[in-house]
C-alpha cells in the first residue's frame, strides 16, 4: 500500500512538473523583419510668376480682343502689392502720352495736345460715345470745361507698358464736379491706349468700372450719334495741318 502511494506521488510530480529542455532554458525572441528602406519627400516649390510675365499676360489678354477683368487684375494687385510700375518702367513716349491724357481728362485740353500725341483719324470710345476722327474726339475733351467746373485725377496707376504690341492699360480713378450744381461725380475707369509705330493714339477706350462698352440693342446708334451732336455745340479749333 505504502508503495503504491509513493509509486502515485512520483508520477504525480512528473506529470504537475514540466520537464525543462536545455535547449529552452534560454528562450531567443523571434527575429525581426528588416526595415522597410526610408523614402524622403521634397516639396515642390511652386513657380512664382514674374510681374513682367503677368503684365504682358494682359496685355496679350486685351491685344486679342478678351476682356480684362478688373476685379481679377485687383486681386493680382493685392497679391503683388509691393510691385508697381514707375517712371522709370515707362519709355518716353509712353510718358508723354500719359500725361497728356491726363490733362485732358482734367479739363485742360489744347491743340497742341492733341497734334503731339493724337492721330487725326484716331478712335475714342466710351459708353456715351463712339468717336473718329479729330472733330468727334476733340469735340469731347473741349465739352467737358462747360460741363464740369473742376476734375481732378484721384489715383492713376499703369498696369501695362508695351512695345509689341504698343500699347498702353492703366487704371484711373477721375472726380468731376458739375459747373453751377457742385454736385460731384467719381468715376473709375480701365483705359486702353493703342499707338501706331510713331507713337501716336490711334484709339482710347474707356471702360468704365472695367466694364465692356454696351452692346444692347441700339446702344451703338445713340453712341454714334452723341458723337455726331457734341461738334455742333462745341466750338473746336482747326488743326494746325
Amino acid at each position: 500500500m505504502s508503495s503504491t502511494l509513493s509509486h502515485f506521488r512520483s508520477r504525480s510530480r512528473d506529470i504537475s512538473s514540466p520537464r525543462i529542455s536545455p535547449h529552452n532554458s534560454h528562450h531567443s525572441p523571434p527575429p525581426r523583419s528588416p526595415s522597410p528602406p526610408s523614402q524622403t519627400f521634397h516639396p515642390t516649390i511652386p513657380t512664382v510668376p514674374t510681374p513682367a510675365l503677368l503684365e504682358s499676360v494682359a496685355g496679350g489678354a486685351h491685344y486679342s480682343g478678351i476682356r480684362v477683368d478688373p476685379e481679377g487684375l485687383h486681386k493680382s494687385r493685392r497679391r503683388r502689392s509691393s510691385v508697381q510700375y514707375g517712371p522709370e518702367d515707362i519709355n518716353s513716349d509712353h510718358r508723354q502720352i500719359l500725361d497728356d491724357l491726363k490733362e485732358l481728362y482734367c479739363c485742360r485740353p489744347t491743340r497742341e495736345i492733341f497734334e503731339r500725341s493724337w492721330r487725326q483719324d484716331a478712335i475714342f470710345e466710351d459708353p456715351l460715345v463712339q468717336c473718329k476722327g479729330y472733330g468727334e474726339y476733340a469735340a469731347q475733351f473741349f465739352a467737358m470745361p462747360k460741363l464740369f467746373s473742376k476734375s481732378e485725377t484721384i489715383s492713376s496707376r499703369v498696369m501695362s507698358s508695351t512695345n509689341a504690341p504698343n500699347r498702353i492699360i492703366y487704371h484711373q480713378v477721375q472726380k468731376y464736379t458739375f459747373s453751377y450744381l457742385g454736385r460731384t461725380k467719381t468715376v473709375e475707369s480701365i483705359i486702353i491706349v493703342d499707338l501706331d509705330e510713331d507713337d501716336k493714339i490711334v484709339r482710347v477706350t474707356d471702360q468704365w468700372n472695367g466694364k465692356e462698352l454696351p452692346s444692347w440693342f441700339g446702344s451703338g446708334f445713340l453712341r454714334l450719334l452723341n458723337a455726331k451732336v457734341t461738334p455742333w455745340i462745341v466750338r473746336v479749333p482747326k488743326p494746325a495741318s
